[in-house]
């Protein structure tokens, strides 16, 4: 069939007298499009004739098929011709400006349709706007425009504005948006008013300047003062808001003259306005935060005047502040009140709103909020209006959260506070307030102003979900805080738990019990122990219950309460939760979190109330050890009790069997839970292992030794050395036998390295010594299976390790190895490199350990080998040197030192032999050499080359921290050197004293390091590169010690992450430039330290600053910047998630670039490829971070880009599971 034939076939149809055949041809047509839009293309006048059937049944008299008209002509218009594009717009504005209302609706609804369905770039595109965009602005202007009509156009306009910005904002446009909308601010009409408001908002951003301020002169400052009609400075202060929340940037100037007006505005007698007013301040703290900070007091005393403004409540302030203590009769008395015409409750909440966006954007007002706001809060806890009164209470949960992660560290339960919030210790000295010292002065009052509305039986399950939310949040960030109140939070617990289960309200219940689960574990037992006869009936009852969630929250509450009471003797709601927990693992059908609570439960009641269960027949541990589905929770449970409870043989060897029957299974899910319950097992038996237990679990662990998953190989070693310490007679002919060869291959393996290494170094210590003979033959297997592999395959330092851990744990072969070893080293010898290499590595780790002066033409034949022309030897020297000084110091470290200040040639080797020495020794041997060492090390450190600079750094600091009193004022001195290279050392070795953690080498540090820090400023970028790199140190291991200097050093440091074109160099290479940017290292430095500091220095930085170098970053040339800054922004909106939320338009665009690849050229090699596709992971998971704190319409811009993100073919599947969806 051809397309003209199939479409005259679907106009005939849209043509049908039958709506059914009508509206069937519209979804033919649609769908046919959809599948191939070709079928629609390529005869023009059949396109035409279709195109008008569409349009005519858009006037149709039946409303399902109007709407179908709509949806077809919005998939049409991705497709059709320009002029095709003009008709369809010409005709719906025609309909748009009829006096039909229902086609009026209708036709507004497929232009907004085809301005959402509109392909973003092309020809199509901009013919559309450039028609439909003046005669939209035409029709607004008109005077005759029904106010209908005129909500329809503004509507359109502003899909217009949003996804076409560059059309819009056209200087040639005729007439001009701004002298459209302008007028119309000034409508009868509110509901015009307030949509113009917006699409004038949505408009500014990409307004001239100039226009703006031609705004704000003319229009916006003269009807903010108080003398205008209330209408008009209500709508001035509502477009004052949405300007805020829109363009932040161009009315953050101008808040001098703004906020004055609002604030004086917020007092005129009309709630509208008020409400206005607050809205509009919320706006300001929240898009404007630097430049409102001038204005926070006053704002805070406007939140805390207006959170009272009730005046259908006949009492005054002293009486408001008492509402929360009312009991049920007030209560009752006070809805005599209630108004259905009553709107002040919404000045109420904006007010509370206002001080919510002070308390998520301003962590540095934390005291001066708990001083002013908190009270406030607080006293309107008992507001008579339930939405105000839960936005309260979510108020002050984000007080207490900003509290948990930037008011410091939580002082003693028990410290005591004098009134005024001062804490004073013993000998009457007063301690500066902090925000949790004010927040526990606080405490009864919260509590006794929460606990009354909790105990109403007219509280909704809503608003108890609330109330216990606050109290959860409460005990979260201040545990034990509640000791006072225990009595009458177990009855208002119990009685709301039973008001739940009776109405129920399953999300209530399941809060509830979560916040009595928390109360048991951060109270001591005296607290609630009267109690507890009351409340356990109705937990119980919670533990039976059908519902899944509630029966695991049930589980919970009483594993908190053992653990809380432990050791329990005895109880009948013990023997209760002991039973329900084994009928609950005994059936199949068990829910999977229901079955792992009751298992946590179990072991809970294993060892916190061991007498109770001890004789019980241990069905419990049937049920819990299945070797089908989901095991890991049982294994688990398992560890505790044999880590903490003292139990029979008899268990242990059934769950050694159990872990083991788990073992030989495949996969990898919960192996590792499964090696440390075997650990834990194994060291339970008293009496020394079965004698048959080693054969039955070496031959599981074969398929463990092997580099294919190296976390539990290490794992199965160290279960193995355990066995070999324990059992050494029956676990070696195993090991042997078994699996010994397949250790000699790991051994080797460069893979192997860090604490999975240590494991095989500790099965080689346990293996010589589960048998004296054995060490004679391990040392040359060893050396067989490394010269059997592969040579891009072994790692010698590796084996040369294990050479010198058997020597150590086996000191008889010690001697010998030496000997055999020290044979390839001989001048006369004619070994392979390799054999060369492996003997000096060997000789080093034996070295250590073992005085070789008696063989001391060993040292010289090692020393002679720092002029072999391999590398390899000359740096496996180097090693050998270092760590056979450090047996015998006073004899082989002289002769080290001459070669440093005496051979040229040598001295880097030999530099790199001290660092053995110094790394190496302990603090003891240090002290004895350091004056030796000291000089040698700085005289060389002036050598301009990099590497002896730092091996020289590295040696210096390590003795410096030997005698820090003595050393530490040598750095400072050099600080101020003329020669840079000096400086670089100095700064470099300063680093590696931070790991020092002596209270007394702080003490010294203290009074210095702002000095050796100042050294980012210095002009040598080397040496500006190293104090970052300092800082960077300093920031995570000594926070404590610049927390206070970080005013001074932060300016300095965001000065360093700005990129510095006079740093960019032009290469030339061949026929191509290439552009160098010699700042790169020391700007990725910075960005590494902000990222640090955003850890460790979070309650000293300025939030809004920070975010905005971190905004800078993600348009940085380097993408090794980007990512960093990526993982700033999902670090940010955990800590700081309303502050990011604010910016996350203005972080779009930079991600959108981030997400669109390497683009493909015949240069582009696969390291590019790559490269681009590890930055898109980067972004990915920093916008499925964002993407959790953005609120809906708050970020248009974001959202349009998640919601491209979360459909793309590419990257879908891995977004959703990064948000989890």
């Amino acid at each position: 069939m051809t397309k003209t034939y199939i479409m005259n076939g679907l106009v005939e149809k849209m043509q049908s007298s039958d709506q059914d055949f009508r509206y069937m041809g519209l979804s033919d047509l649609m769908a046919a499009v959809k599948d191939d839009p070709n079928t629609f293309l390529g005869d023009e006048p059949t396109e035409n004739k279709v195109l008008r059937q569409v349009l005519q049944l858009v006037e149709d008299k039946i409303s399902e098929v109007k709407n179908q008209a709509v949806k077809c002509i919005g998939q049409l218009v991705k497709i059709i011709r320009e002029s095709q594009v003009e008709n369809v717009i010409d005709r719906l504005i025609d309909f748009l400006s009829g006096k039909d209302e229902e086609l009026r609706d209708i036709s507004a609804l497929a232009l907004k349709t085809i301005t959402s369905e509109l392909p973003p770039e092309g020809k199509i595109a901009a013919k559309a706007c450039e028609k439909l965009t003046p005669k939209l602005l035409m029709r607004l202007a008109a005077s005759d425009t029904p106010p209908d009509t005129l909500l329809e156009t503004l509507s359109i306009l502003s899909i217009l504005i949003v996804r076409f910005p560059a059309y819009v904002a056209s200087a040639e446009l005729e007439p001009q948006p701004l002298s459209v909308l302008t007028p119309m601010l000034d409508h009868p009409r509110p509901a015009v008013r307030k949509r113009a408001i917006t699409t004038l908002a949505q408009f500014l951003p990409t307004a001239r300047p100039e226009l703006f301020s031609e705004l704000l002169s003319k229009k916006i400052l003269p009807e903010l003062v108080s003398s205008t009609y209330v209408d008009n400075q209500r709508t001035t202060v509502q477009l004052i808001a949405a300007v805020a929340r829109h363009t932040p940037h161009q009315i953050g100037p101008v808040l001098g003259n703004l906020v004055p007006g609002i604030i004086k505005a917020v007092e005129r007698d009309d709630e509208e306005l008020q409400e206005s007013c607050l809205q509009a301040l919320e706006a300001l703290v929240l898009r404007c935060p630097a430049e409102i900070t001038p204005f926070l007091s006053s704002t805070i005393q406007v939140g805390n005047k207006w959170i009272k403004y009730d005046p259908n409540y006949a009492g005054g302030d002293d009486e408001d502040e008492e509402m929360a203590d009312e009991d049920d009769d007030d209560e009752a008395e006070l809805d005599e009140y209630s108004d259905d015409e009553d709107t002040s409750y919404k000045i109420r909440r904006s007010a509370t709103k206002l001080f919510a966006a002070i308390v998520d954007t301003r962590p540095e007002l934390l005291i001066t909020l708990y001083k002013e706001v908190s009270p406030v809060l607080i006293s309107r806890f008992g507001d008579r209006e339930e939405t105000v009164r839960v936005e309260v209470w979510s108020t002050y949960a984000g007080l207490l959260k900003q509290t948990s992660v930037y008011g410091g560290v939580a002082q003693s339960r028990d410290t005591d506070y004098a009134i005024g919030g001062k804490r004073k210790r013993d000998e009457g000295m007063e301690v500066e307030e902090t925000p949790y010292s004010l927040l526990r002065s606080q405490v009864s009052a919260l509590a006794k102003a929460l606990l009354a509305q909790l105990k109403s039986p007219k509280t909704s399950p809503a608003t108890l979900q609330a109330g216990f939310t606050l109290l959860h949040t409460l005990l979260t960030v201040l545990p034990g805080s509640l000791s006072s109140y225990a009595p009458q939070i177990i009855t208002t617990t119990k009685a709301v738990l039973t008001q739940s289960a009776k109405a129920n309200a399953s999300a209530l219940h399941i809060t509830c019990m979560s916040f009595i689960a928390l109360f048991f574990s951060t109270h001591s037992p005296p607290v609630f122990s009267s109690s507890l006869d009351s409340i356990t009936p109705i937990l119980l009852k919670s533990l039976r219950e059908k519902h899944p969630r509630i029966a695991s929250e049930s589980f919970r509450v009483f594993s908190s309460l053992l653990n809380a009471t432990q050791p329990v003797k005895g109880s009948d709601w013990t023997e209760a939760v002991y039973i329900e927990g084994v009928q609950r693992l005994s059936n199949h059908d068990t829910d999977a979190e229901v079955r792992s609570c009751a298992e946590i439960c179990i072991g809970d009641l294993w060892i916190c109330a061991f007498d109770v269960v001890k004789n019980k027949d241990r069905k419990e541990w049937e049920a819990m050890c299945r070797t089908t589905g989901r095991t890991d929770g049982a294994v688990q449970v398992v560890t505790r009790v044999a880590r903490e409870v003292d139990i029979d043989q008899n268990w242990v060897n059934g769950c050694v069997q159990w872990v083991i029957s788990l073992l030989k299974k495949s996969g990898r899910s919960g192996k590792s839970d499964m090696f440390n319950c075997l650990d834990a097992l194994l060291r339970r038996y008293k009496t020394g292992l079965p004698a048959d237990l080693p054969a039955g679990l070496i031959p599981t662990f074969k398929g463990y030794i092997n580099t294919s998953d190296i976390s539990l190989m290490s794992q199965a070693l160290s279960v193995i050395a355990l066995l070999l310490e324990l059992s050494p007679s029956t676990t070696y002919p195993e090991v042997e036998t078994e699996i010994l060869f397949d250790i000699y291959d790991i051994a080797h393996s460069p893979l192997v390295a860090g604490a999975a290494f240590d494991s095989v170094l500790a099965f080689f210590a346990a293996l010589v010594e589960a048998d004296m003979q054995v060490a004679t033959h391990v040392i040359p297997n060893l050396v067989n299976s490394l010269e059997k592999a592969p040579k891009g395959e072994i790692s010698q330092s590796n084996v040369a390790r294990c050479i010198g851990q058997i020597a150590k744990s086996q000191q008889g072969v010690a001697a010998g190895t030496v000997a055999e070893f020290s044979k390839h080293l001989k001048p006369s010898s004619k070994a392979r490199t390799s054999q060369v290499v492996l003997s000096l590595l060997v000789m080093g780790e034996i070295g250590r350990f073992i005085d070789m002066t008696l063989q001391g033409n060993i040292f010289s034949q090692i020393i002679e080998r720092f002029t072999a022309e391999q590398e390899d030897i000359r740096t496996a020297a180097a090693f050998a040197a270092g760590n056979v000084a450090v047996g015998n110091l006073h004899h082989f470290l002289p002769v080290i030192v001459k070669i440093v200040e005496s051979n040229q040639e040598k001295r880097l080797l030999s530099l790199h032999a001290l660092k053995e020495v110094v790394t190496h020794c302990s603090r003891g041997q240090l002290e004895t050499v350091a004056d030796l060492l000291w000089v040698p090390l700085f005289e060389n450190s002036d050598n301009s080359e990099e590497t002896t600079r730092n091996v020289a750094a590295a040696c210096l600091g390590k003795l410096t921290t030997t005698h820090p009193s003595r050393y530490l004022p040598q750095l400072h001195e050099r600080i101020r050197d003329a020669n840079p290279a000096s400086r670089a050392t100095v700064i470099s070795a300063i680093r590696y004293t931070f790991s020092e953690t002596s209270p007394s080498y702080d003490e010294l540090l203290s009074s210095v390091l702002m000095d050796f820090l100042a050294l980012i400023t210095d002009a040598d970028l080397t040496v500006r590169r190293l104090a970052l790199s300092a800082l960077n140190s300093a920031a995570r291991l000594k926070p404590h010690l610049i927390r206070d200097q970080l005013q001074f050093i932060l300016p300095n440091l965001y000065k360093e992450t700005h990129i510095n074109q006079d740093l960019i160099r032009t290469v030339q290479m061949g026929p191509w430039t290439h552009k160098v940017d010699d700042g790169l290292e020391a700007r990725k430095t910075a960005h590494e330290t902000l990222y640090t500091l955003l850890d460790t220095c979070l309650t000293k930085l300025d939030l809004h600053e920070f975010i905005g170098r971190v905004l800078a970053g993600l348009s940085d040339d380097s993408d090794e910047v980007k990512v960093i800054c990526h993982m700033m922004l999902f670090r940010l909106s955990q800590v700081a998630p309303t502050a990011v939320a604010q910016r996350l338009d203005d972080i779009t665009q930079p991600l959108e670039k981030s997400m669109k690849g390497a683009t493909v050229t015949k240069d582009t090699v696969k390291q590019d490829i790559e490269r681009a596709a590890e930055l898109q992971r980067s972004t990915l998971r920093a916008v499925a971070a964002l993407s959790k704190i953005s609120q809906p319409g708050s970020n248009p811009r974001f959202d349009a880009f998640v919601e491209g993100t979360r459909k793309s073919g590419e990257w879908s599947v891995e977004f959703r599971e990064l948000v989890g969806a």
